[in-house]
C-alpha cells in the first residue's frame, strides 16, 4: 500500500467528502506522529496506539563497523531511528 492508496481508503471508510479532505487528515496524523517523536525528553517520545502498535524514537549508539570492499574498519555515527512494535490486534489479525 502506498500513500495514495491509503488516502483512498481513509477517504472510503472515514466518510469525508473529498478525497483532498482524506488527503489533509492523513497529513494531519504525520505530522502529529513525527512532531511527537521529534521533540520532548524520551519519554515523551513514545506513542502507543493500542489497535496497531508502539512507535519509538531511540538512539543508536556510535559503533565501528567494517568496509566490505576494503575489510578496513569505519567509524559508524549516533543517529536516531524510529521504531515500531506491533501491537496485539494486530498481531492477531495477521
Amino acid at each position: 500500500m502506498n500513500k495514495g492508496e491509503l488516502i483512498e481508503s481513509i477517504y472510503k471508510k472515514g466518510g469525508y467528502e473529498t478525497k483532498a479532505e482524506a488527503g489533509r487528515a492523513y497529513d494531519a496524523v504525520v505530522e502529529a506522529l513525527t512532531g511527537r517523536l521529534s521533540k520532548g525528553s524520551a519519554k515523551d517520545r513514545v506513542i502507543r496506539l493500542p489497535e496497531l502498535g508502539t512507535f519509538q524514537m531511540k538512539t543508536r549508539k556510535s559503533r565501528t563497523g567494517r568496509n566490505p570492499q576494503t575489510g578496513k574498519s569505519i567509524k559508524i555515527p549516533a543517529k536516531k531511528v524510529v521504531t515500531f512494535k506491533a501491537g496485539k490486534n494486530l498481531k492477531d489479525s495477521l
